[in-house]
């Protein structure tokens, strides 16, 4: 069975700061004509954050997906929605290797379970020592700064 990535490319900023950014927004386990599915109702349902008058809508099919144009005041803006099988992840676990004299039927079992994904180690959190008493000046702001001195800082 496939695995297909749904995903929306859109405009982000504005003027020179203008810049295409793609976001993977749901995996789809099944047929392409299932994730389309699933992808046009997506696309029917996206509301862009530009423009933030909108004046006409128009929602396209093309290919493996659909183009969305909002016209607004000023501006068109295009937001493309795509269906795309999944072929590799670097985040997706490790399938589990097959034993020799292990059953199929295991595997296919061992398959359905999912795999608990460990949680990455944190370094303890710094011990909350008492606050020493800080030198101020007479508007009460102190006058080393806190970080100043600091070994944990770049």
């Amino acid at each position: 069975m496939a695995t297909w990535g749904l995903i929306l490319e859109t405009t982000v900023g504005s003027g020179e700061h203008k810049h295409t950014e793609a976001y993977v927004m749901a995996h789809v386990e099944g047929g392409r004509e299932t994730a389309l599915a699933e992808l046009e109702r997506r696309a029917r349902a996206y509301t862009p954050e530009h423009p933030r008058s909108p004046r006409r809508r128009r929602l396209f099919r093309d290919g493996d997906g659909f183009l969305l144009v909002v016209d607004g005041a000023w501006q068109s803006h295009a937001t493309r929605f795509s269906a795309a099988e999944l072929l590799d992840d670097t985040d997706r676990p490790a399938p589990p290797e097959r034993v020799s004299g292990e059953p199929a039927a295991a595997e296919a079992r061992s398959a359905t379970k999912p795999t608990p994904t460990p949680t990455p180690e944190r370094p303890p959190p710094p011990s909350a020592a008492p606050p020493a008493a800080v030198e101020r000046d007479e508007d009460g702001v102190p006058v080393k700064p806190a970080w100043l001195g600091r070994t944990d800082l770049p």
